[in-house]
């Protein structure tokens, strides 16, 4: 699926993979991607939601578990609309974009993990546009 994966919000990319953040001393390890509050969050691929609550720094978080070592991260969420255990397919929407987790403005922050090491999300989902 690598290439092929569609985008979970409509919005720009307003911090990229790799970036450096908190003055330089960290690097992000996912993508920003600014949309207004409210907006619908869709899941990249199939898979079971394996966390869905708050997380210091994250926000409302929802962490899909899509099987061979592959999980999606979706945090800053105003609500969350999946819990634990509920299997998902593409597209379906599972959060709403928000501000939660002591960002200021409105966004998806967006995570891909192999085996529990970020992978640049960018190089998976459908290239050069940025809306679903």
């Amino acid at each position: 699926l690598k290439g092929k994966l569609r985008w979970p919000v409509a919005g720009r990319i307003s911090m990229h993979y790799g970036a450096r953040q908190a003055g330089g001393k960290l690097t992000s390890r996912g993508l920003r991607i600014s949309a207004p509050a409210g907006t619908e969050v869709r899941a990249i691929a199939k898979g079971r939601v394996a966390y869905a609550d708050w997380l210091r720094g994250y926000g409302l978080l929802l962490i899909i578990d899509h099987g061979d070592g592959f999980m999606s991260l979706y945090a800053h969420n105003e609500a969350l609309l999946r819990d634990v255990g509920d299997w998902v397919n593409p597209g379906e929407v599972i959060a709403s974009v928000g501000n939660t987790g002591g960002v200021e403005t409105a966004g998806l922050y967006f995570e891909l993990r192999r085996n529990g090491d970020p992978i640049n999300p960018a190089r998976w989902l459908l290239m050069p546009c940025i809306a679903i």
